[in-house]
């Protein structure tokens, strides 16, 4: 269930629900979201994504015997059947709890995507990830949804307080700005980090025939594509700090630090030869979107 992941996804949406009250407080609202809602849509999201991380695992056998094959799991901790019937349990929980949490504020584009999730992911690890970019994609966008589920949260749960008053806010526009903000980052750097593992993984997707960026057209390439979409990203990031530079506290201090991160990703990406040195590039993706929302906490000044 790659229980590592699972618990920064809990340390991320807890820090996102810091934004969205910070945004509410500065706008004299003080009637946040509970923290047994809290509970419940962090158990929702946690389900969901353990239920992918399992049947990624479950479809991905015959790629893992080359790929990670001290790691393997399915076949050798627990059984096929095991591993089908935990992803039944985790999807199952993920998706009562998210509808439960969606009945609460009567959101339906939260059960949508409490629904329509776990079915994509199930999509991704049979056939989508070894289709050419496709499945990048899926995984980026899952990534950046835990924002933008808080953001609905919280809007949600406003209107229920605040209903008479609600349309003459304008508060929600400013969630939703700093929400999207994080939710690119996510998806970008989600982007950049798959990318990097399916360098990693070469010879399993090639032994599987799977339609990946380094298969299709070669490391060279990809790592000019690799290269351009972090250089994208520092702009968007520095942009962000210079809008941002008279209303938060110390603007260019996470910024430089992502900056610098993002320079050493570059350099050990175009040094990388062998999967050993992929997974330390993949590594330094996971420090660098930790240390970018670490920009939340600077938020309360």
């Amino acid at each position: 269930m790659r229980w590592q992941n699972l618990l920064f996804l809990v340390f991320l949406m807890w820090v996102m629900e810091r934004v969205c009250a910070e945004v509410l407080y500065a706008n004299g609202f003080y009637e946040i979201l509970p923290w047994w809602y809290l509970v419940v849509l962090i158990g929702a999201s946690v389900g969901v994504a353990a239920g992918g991380y399992i049947i990624n695992d479950y479809f991905d056998i015959k790629i893992d015997r080359i790929n990670r094959a001290d790691r393997l799991i399915v076949t050798q901790t627990i059984s096929k059947d095991e591993a089908m019937w935990a992803y039944r349990i985790a999807t199952g929980i993920g998706i009562v709890l998210g509808l439960v949490a969606s009945w609460i504020i009567r959101s339906w584009s939260m059960a949508v995507i409490f629904v329509f999730v776990p079915g994509l992911l199930w999509f991704y690890s049979s056939a989508y990830k070894r289709q050419f970019l496709l499945g990048n994609l899926i995984i980026a966008l899952s990534a950046a949804l835990p924002p933008i589920l808080l953001a609905i949260a919280n809007v949600g749960w406003m209107d229920r307080h605040f209903a008479v008053i609600m349309p003459y806010l304008t508060w929600s526009k400013d969630l939703f700005y700093w929400m999207s903000g994080f939710a690119l980052f996510a998806f970008l750097l989600t982007w950049i980090r798959e990318i990097v593992k399916d360098l990693q993984d070469q010879a399993g997707d090639r032994e599987l025939e799977c339609h990946t960026l380094p298969i299709v057209l070669g490391e060279t390439w990809t790592k000019i594509i690799l290269t351009v979409l972090i250089i994208g990203t520092g702009c968007l990031i520095g942009y962000l700090a210079f809008m941002l530079r008279a209303k938060v506290a110390y603007p260019l201090l996470i910024p430089c630090c992502l900056a610098v991160l993002l320079v050493v990703e570059i350099g050990m990406l175009w040094a990388a030869r062998i999967p050993t040195d992929y997974r330390r590039a993949q590594l330094l993706v996971k420090l660098t979107m930790f240390v970018g929302i670490l920009y939340a906490f600077f938020l309360q000044f």
